[in-house]
C-alpha cells in the first residue's frame, strides 16, 4: 500500500519531517518499507525558470535557427541559440539555465551546458513541452501568458508539487488501515497518546451539499442476491462534462502510482484511496431499462471487461446488472459497454459494500486483481458508503459541473452496527506486562472510535466499529490498545525475577536442532516447503475426502491443505533436476493436516530424501548411486539419537512405495521409507529413482529421552570373533537372527554383522544363504575358546530349531 506524506496532512495537521513520519507508523504497526522522494514532475523543473523574449534574429549560419537574447530576471539579457520555428520576440517562455538538469519525456536526462552552435554561443535552452517532462508536444516552444513575471521559477507557475511517498507493508487483517483516512486515524490517535503531541484528525466535510432538492430517481436498484451484497447505494448525476483532471487530483494519483484516465473515474479512484471505499461510474445512457440488477448470471455467460477482453463469468459470480445484460463484475472489474467516455453526461455513482469471500473468489478465478477487489477482501465498511458517496459528488461538482439529479438509492436490508467485545483491563494490562492509566485507555479507544458502552469495576463492554473487522476478542483489544500506547513506552525494570523449572521432558525445539544439525552434518541441506498442496495429486476418491480442502485459494492448483510431505519435496528434487542439479540430499520440517469424522488433525513431520550420487566421480573411485540401504542408515541414525537403540521393522505395503520397510512402536507407525513408487515420480516430473523416509516426528518426539551421551573406558581385554555360514528358508529375516542371537550370548555379543548373502541356482529354490560374523567380549577378563565355542554350540542349536537352518560345519 501507498501513502502520500501531503496527503496524509489533510486530514492530520501533524509536524513531522518524512523520516520521523516513517518512524511512528512502523511504531503502531504499519511498517514502512521504503520512503520514496516524488515529484510530479521528474527533476522539479529546478533551475528551469520563465524568460522573455527580448530580441530575436535569424542565426548567420544555419537557416533553421534563431539567435535570442531572453531576460530571466537576473539583471541583464541571456543569448541562447533555438531551433523553434514559433519562438518570436515579446514571448514569455519557460528557460531552462545552464547547469539545469531536464528529464525529457520520450528520452534520457539532459544536463544544459554553455554551448557554441554554428560559433554562436548559447547560454541556456527555450524549452518545448516534452523537454520539461510536462507532456508529449514536440512542435515548438512552450509560449506562456503574457502576464508572468520574468523570473519566476517555472516550478512554481506550474504547480510542481514535491512530495513522499511511504510504501506500507500492510497485513492482511489491517482492512481499516488500507487509505489514508484509515492511516491518518491511527496516526493521530499514536501522536495524541503515546507522543504527546496534541493534533486534530479531521475528515472531509460534505455537510453542505444539498441532498434533498431531488428525492425521486429515474433509476431503480435491485438486490436479488443480500448475502452477498450488504449494501448498495448510489446516486445519478447529470450534466456532467468528461474531461482532463485538475493538476492537484493528478499529482495525488501519480504520486501513489494510480493512472489518470478522466475527472470521474480520477474522482473514483481518488475517494477509492482516501476512504478504502471503492466506487464504480457507470454511463447512465448505458443502463438499459434505468434499472440496476444486483444478481448472478448463468454458468459461462460471456462477458467483455473493461480492458476488452472476453471473458465466461462463472454461476457464482455476482454481477451489476442492467435489464438485458451484466454491466460490471460485482466489486471486481467494470464492462467495457457500461462506463464512462468523453461522450457521457449523465453518471450513476456506485458505492456498495459486498461479501469478501465472494469478490476473492469471483477476482481469483479469473485472475482480475484490482485495487477494487483488493479492498473488498479485506473486508469493507458497510457504513460508509453514503459517506462515501457524498465525497465523490463534492468533488465531481467542482470538476466536472456535476448536479445532482436524484436522492441518494440506498439498499442496506440488514445494517451492520459493529460488535460488542467485553474486556477486563486487568488482564490487558497483565498481557502488556505494564500499568496502565485506565484514562489513557479511553483516550486511545475514543480516538480509535471504539466506544464504552458498560463499565462494571474492571469488566468494560465495548463497541467496536464495522471498519474494524479484526477486532473481535479481548486479545485484539489489547493490541490496538498497546499498539497506539507504543511497544517503546515501558520501562526496563532494574531486575528481573524469573523461576527454573527442570523437567525430563524432551524440549521440541532443541530435539528438532539437535537432529537437523546431525542430518546436516550427514551431507543433508535442510528444505521449507509449502504447506499448500493440489488435491490432483491424489486419485483415490475414498483419499480425496480425507483432504483438507481451501475455500479461497490463491490458484487453482494450490486447493488444499498437503497430506503428506512426499510431493512438496518432489516439487523440489524436479525444480533441481530442471536445473541440472542432479545429486541432491535433503531434509523438511513440516505438517501434514487431515480431515477426520471428528474434525481436522494436524501433524509434525520429518521428511528425508536421497537421490542421484553419494558424490561426484574423481581419481578415488566412481561414485556409487543412492540405494535402500543409505537411507535406512539415516533413519536408524535418527532413532539412535533420540534414544531408540532398536525398533521392529516390517516390510512396508504403503502405495507411496515400491519397496521399503515401517517402524512400528506400541502399535503405532512411527517412520516408513523406502524407494518412492514410479507411478509417484512420474506424476511429479521426476525421472531417476528417489529413496523417501516419513517420520512422524510429533509422535517419536512424545516418547523419547533422548539419548545422552556417555563415556566408556575403552576395552582393556581382547575381543574373539566367530562366524557362522548358514541356509535359511527364504522367509526367515535378518532380524530373526538378530534376535536370538541377542537372547543366547549372554550379553557378551559386541558385534553382529551380516557379510555375505546369496540366492541362486547352487542352492535349493526357496532358500538363501548367509554369512554372518559374531564378535565376543568381556569387560573383566579374556574369553578362552571352551566358552566362545559353548555359546556359539548353543546359538546354531537355536538356529537350527526355530529357524530351519541349515550350518555349514567344516
Amino acid at each position: 500500500m501507498k501513502i502520500s506524506y501531503n496527503w496524509l496532512r489533510e486530514y492530520v495537521d501533524f509536524v513531522l519531517t518524512p523520516k520521523d513520519l516513517g518512524e511512528v507508523l512502523t511504531a503502531i504497526g504499519l511498517e514502512v518499507e521504503n520512503i520514496i522522494p516524488y515529484q510530479s514532475v521528474p527533476g522539479g523543473l529546478k533551475d528551469v525558470v520563465i524568460g522573455e523574449v527580448k530580441e530575436c534574429v535569424k542565426h548567420p549560419d544555419a537557416d533553421k535557427l534563431s539567435v535570442t537574447k531572453v531576460d530571466v530576471g537576473q539583471g541583464g539579457l541571456l543569448q541562447i541559440v533555438c531551433g523553434a520555428p514559433n519562438v518570436s520576440a515579446g514571448q514569455k517562455v519557460a528557460v531552462a539555465l545552464v547547469g539545469a538538469t531536464l528529464y525529457p519525456a520520450n528520452g534520457e536526462k539532459l544536463v544544459i551546458k554553455k554551448a557554441k552552435i554554428r560559433g554562436v554561443e548559447s547560454h541556456g535552452m527555450l524549452c518545448a513541452e516534452d523537454e520539461l517532462g510536462l507532456g508529449q508536444r514536440h512542435d515548438g516552444i512552450m509560449v506562456l501568458p503574457a502576464h508572468l513575471k520574468a523570473g519566476t521559477p517555472a516550478a512554481e507557475y506550474f504547480e510542481v508539487e514535491s512530495d513522499f511517498v511511504y510504501e506500507i507493508g500492510l497485513t492482511p487483517n489491517r482492512g481499516d488501515a488500507f487509505s489514508h483516512i484509515g492511516v491518518a486515524r491511527d496516526l493521530a490517535a499514536a501522536l495524541n497518546v503515546a507522543y504527546k503531541s496534541p493534533v486534530n484528525f479531521r475528515k472531509p466535510d460534505t455537510s453542505h451539499i444539498d441532498f434533498s432538492a431531488v428525492t425521486s430517481s429515474p433509476i431503480k436498484v435491485e438486490v436479488l442476491e443480500p448475502e452477498l451484497c450488504l449494501r448498495y447505494s448510489g446516486i445519478l448525476l447529470k450534466n456532467v462534462k468528461v474531461g482532463e483532471s485538475p493538476r492537484w487530483l493528478k499529482n495525488r494519483l501519480q504520486a501513489i502510482g494510480v493512472k489518470t484516465i478522466n475527472n470521474v473515474v480520477d474522482v473514483t479512484n481518488y475517494v477509492l484511496h482516501e476512504y478504502g471505499q471503492p466506487l464504480h461510474a457507470f454511463d447512465a445512457a448505458r443502463i438499459k431499462g434505468n434499472r440496476v440488477i444486483v444478481k448472478k448470471l448463468p454458468q459461462d455467460t460471456p462477458f467483455i471487461t473493461l480492458d476488452n477482453s472476453s471473458i465466461r463469468l462463472h454461476a457464482d459470480d455476482l454481477m451489476i446488472c442492467n435489464e438485458e445484460e451484466g454491466m460490471c463484475i460485482a466489486g471486481v472489474y467494470g464492462g467495457l459497454h457500461s462506463g464512462v467516455t468523453p461522450d457521457t453526461v449523465s453518471v450513476f455513482l456506485e458505492s456498495a459494500c459486498f461479501l469478501p469471500a465472494s469478490v476473492r473468489k469471483t477476482s481469483l478465478r479469473h485472475q482480475l486483481r484490482t485495487d477494487s477487489a483488493m479492498r473488498f477482501e479485506k473486508g469493507t465498511d458497510p457504513n460508509i458508503t453514503v459517506e462515501a458517496l457524498k465525497r465523490a459528488v463534492q468533488l465531481l461538482q467542482q470538476i466536472a459541473g456535476a448536479e445532482i439529479a436524484s436522492g441518494i438509492i440506498d439498499v442496506y436490508p440488514r445494517p451492520v452496527a459493529g460488535h460488542e467485545v467485553k474486556i477486563s483491563i486487568g488482564r490487558i494490562l497483565r498481557l502488556a506486562g505494564f500499568d496502565i492509566p485506565p484514562a489513557v485507555i479511553r483516550q486511545i479507544l475514543s480516538h480509535l472510535e471504539i466506544s464504552i458502552i458498560h463499565e462494571e469495576a474492571d469488566n468494560w463492554l465495548l463497541r467496536v466499529p464495522a471498519f474494524k473487522t479484526d477486532v473481535t476478542r479481548e486479545a485484539d483489544i489489547a493490541e490496538e490498545i498497546l499498539r497506539i500506547y507504543g511497544y517503546n513506552s515501558f520501562s526496563i525494570p532494574q531486575a528481573v525475577r524469573a523461576s527454573l523449572e527442570l523437567s525430563p521432558a524432551v524440549h521440541p525445539v532443541n530435539a528438532e536442532n539437535a537432529i537437523a544439525e546431525m542430518l546436516s552434518g550427514f551431507g543433508l541441506h535442510e528444505i521449507c516447503t509449502n504447506s499448500v498442496s493440489s488435491s490432483s495429486y491424489v486419485a483415490n476418491e475414498e483419499e480425496k475426502q480425507k483432504l483438507v480442502m481451501l475455500l479461497n485459494s490463491q490458484t487453482a492448483e494450490l486447493d488444499s491443505l498437503r497430506h503428506t510431505m512426499l510431493y512438496a519435496g518432489l516439487e523440489v528434487i524436479s525444480y533441481n533436476l530442471n536445473r541440472r542439479q542432479s545429486d541432491l540430499r535433503l531434509y523438511d520440517f513440516g505438517k501434514i493436516y487431515t480431515r477426520t469424522a471428528q474434525g481436522y488433525t494436524e501433524q509434525k513431520r520429518l521428511s528425508v530424501f536421497l537421490t542421484g550420487r553419494t558424490f561426484e566421480d574423481n581419481w578415488i573411485g566412481k561414485a556409487e548411486p543412492y540405494n535402500f540401504y543409505h537411507i535406512k542408515h539415516i533413519v536408524n541414525a535418527i532413532f539412535y539419537r533420540l534414544g531408540y537403540s532398536s525398533i521392529p521393522y516390517e516390510e512396508c505395503n504403503l502405495p507411496d512405495f515400491h519397496y521399503g520397510l515401517t517402524a512400528v512402536m506400541e502399535g503405532e507407525t512411527v517412520a516408513s521409507f523406502g524407494a518412492v513408487h514410479p507411478r509417484i515420480l512420474q506424476q511429479t516430473d521426476v525421472r531417476q529413482e528417489v529413496f523417501y523416509a516419513d517420520i512422524n516426528w510429533e509422535f517419536l518426539l512424545a516418547k523419547t529421552a533422548f539419548a545422552k551421551t556417555v563415556f566408556a573406558e575403552l576395552p582393556r581385554f581382547p575381543s574373539v570373533r566367530r562366524d557362522i555360514s548358514m541356509i535359511l528358508p527364504e522367509e526367515v529375516t535378518y532380524r530373526h537372527i538378530e534376535e536370538i542371537a541377542a537372547r543366547e550370548t549372554k550379553k557378551l555379543l559386541r558385534g553382529l554383522s551380516l557379510f555375505d548373502v546369496y540366492k541362486g541356482d547352487k542352492i535349493s529354490p526357496g532358500k538363501k544363504s548367509y554369512a554372518i560374523s559374531l564378535v565376543f567380549q568381556h569387560e573383566d577378563r579374556t574369553l578362552t575358546d571352551e566358552e566362545v565355542d559353548k555359546i556359539m554350540v548353543r546359538l546354531m542349536g537355536k538356529l537350527e530349531s526355530e529357524l530351519k537352518a541349515e550350518i555349514r560345519k567344516n
